[in-house]
């Protein structure tokens, strides 16, 4: 009792700390060929996120409508007994033998994202739910399992048909895995009830069947790390199974969606793990969501852009539209925002990772297409001011943020707003100053431009004719030659 009130007063205390993902802080990788990775890794700039599995048949939040916490996105909307939790949990299991994306095409995704300028891929082969995207030996919980609709195609394994499209085009791939397992018997376990996401029985009082559930997600993890060809990125989520120290108890109780009385300590022994995974894939990135700690080599804040530079490594994973999974008639952010949000993400130091739902049929939205394409027409003339890049103060100002390659070469990039469909006669910046001599162009034009210095700033003229004929649509970067 008396440690509970101390950390319900740390609790009060600590209220107005921000308990994001980017707020924790981050702990260095030592192993040198993963850190070489790393930084490579940092200089893509933009990937692709997917969420897919059997519940994207009914349309809803993937898995979390099985999850008896009270909060708004468990809520149960699909099914013939969306009130009863049984019935409507041996429905939603039911999904699998349903499931038969028949239009999946993998190849054409890839071509899509390629073309947009995306140069790493992560795939979600197990969510909360359990079901398994890949042909698992450890449970008939999965795509590939004869009772399933599409275990007879033969891209049947989804997870190797996707992985494999993408590195036919150069991508990195890799694996979203959930740690946490709603469907095994070893996580949420049969002869108890599951009040919510956690696993649901004493972990000190039966050790036995923890140790079982380590296991099971090691051989899974291992499956991934040994069938499925290069693995660049192992991507865990489901923050709730990691050791709890007290401040870590403190951090998890301060965010409103989490049900604090049954917290325990559920320690997969990560760093073990981590280092079996290596021996398998050497020099892997690890990112072990939200579990601060030398197992999250970056760090990954969600559906939002942190409003400074972040010192270390870092991606925002951002829903391009709808949810994180298939919605219908979803609506998508313009290539605009999409432009707005990459350019932001990149100025202080990061990466975007879209997230695109295919559908229960195996397929994208033509909207997802023709963002992507759009994209890619931008990318085309102004990629060379995202890949490769490096934040310079001040980063960013109004509507000009500012990236910069090794070489000294600096990109202003202007960001217009909505109807804004033209350059301005000007652009210019207050705290930033190109060196006496620099010259000035826009990327997709070779007219030189004229520029001088005003204060600590500096402001550049552009010429009617090149505002008439710009070399692309919603926003302009200045090249500066030093």
């Amino acid at each position: 009792m008396k440690t509970l009130i101390i950390i319900l007063s740390l609790v009060l205390c600590l209220s107005n700390v921000s308990a994001q993902h980017y707020a924790q802080k981050y702990y260095p990788e030592t192993d040198s060929m993963a850190i070489k990775k790393i930084q490579e890794w940092q200089d893509l700039k933009f990937g692709l996120l997917m969420h897919w599995g059997a519940y994207s048949q009914w349309g809803i939040v993937e898995s979390w409508s099985i999850c008896a916490e009270d909060v708004g996105w468990t809520k149960r909307t699909k099914g013939n007994n969306p009130d009863n939790y049984t019935e409507y949990k041996k429905e939603y299991e039911g999904l699998k033998n349903s499931f038969n994306p028949v239009k999946f095409n993998p190849d054409k995704w890839a071509k899509a994202a390629d073309y947009a300028g995306m140069k790493y891929v992560i795939f979600t082969t197990k969510h909360h739910d359990g079901f398994c995207m890949f042909d698992t030996k450890y449970t008939d919980y999965k795509i590939t399992d004869k009772g399933c609709a599409f275990s007879t195609n033969k891209k049947a394994n989804v997870t190797k048909e996707i992985f494999d499209a993408f590195r036919k085009r150069d991508f990195w791939v890799g694996p979203y895995f959930s740690k946490p397992d709603w469907h095994s018997e070893y996580y949420w376990w049969p002869k108890f009830a599951t009040p919510d996401r956690n696993v649901n029985y004493d972990i000190k009082k039966y050790p036995e069947r923890w140790e079982e559930f380590i296991e099971y997600t090691y051989n899974q993890i291992l499956e991934l790390m040994t069938d499925y060809g290069k693995i660049d990125i192992l991507w865990l989520d489901g923050g709730q199974v990691a050791p709890l120290s007290r401040e870590e108890i403190v951090k998890i109780m301060m965010r409103p969606d989490y049900q604090f009385m049954h917290l325990q300590n559920q320690d997969i022994r990560m760093g073990e793990l981590k280092k079996k995974a290596r021996e398998k894939q050497p020099g892997l990135i690890v990112v072990d969501r939200a579990v601060e700690g030398p197992n999250q080599n970056y760090l990954t804040p969600e559906n939002q852009i942190p409003g400074k530079l972040l010192p270390y490594p870092w991606e925002s994973c951002i829903i391009s539209g709808g949810g994180w999974s298939f919605t219908p008639d979803a609506k998508y952010m313009s290539t605009r925002k999409l432009i707005y949000t990459l350019v932001d993400i990149v100025s202080k130091g990061g990466n975007l990772l879209l997230n695109i739902a295919p559908s229960p049929e195996g397929i994208w939205d033509e909207a997802a297409y023709n963002l992507l394409k759009e994209m890619g027409d931008w990318m085309k003339i102004n990629g060379e001011a995202i890949y490769n890049s490096k934040p310079l103060k001040p980063y960013k100002e109004g509507k000009v943020c500012l990236t910069q390659q090794n070489n000294g070469t600096v990109y202003a990039i202007y960001l217009s707003e909505e109807g804004e469909d033209t350059p301005p006669s000007k652009i210019w910046m207050t705290h930033y100053q190109p060196e006496k001599n620099a010259q000035i162009m826009m990327l997709g034009s070779k007219m030189q431009l004229e520029w001088e210095a005003v204060g600590k700033g500096f402001v550049v003229n552009i010429p009617e004719l090149l505002r008439k004929n710009a070399p692309c649509k919603y926003s302009w970067v200045l090249k500066i030659t030093q």
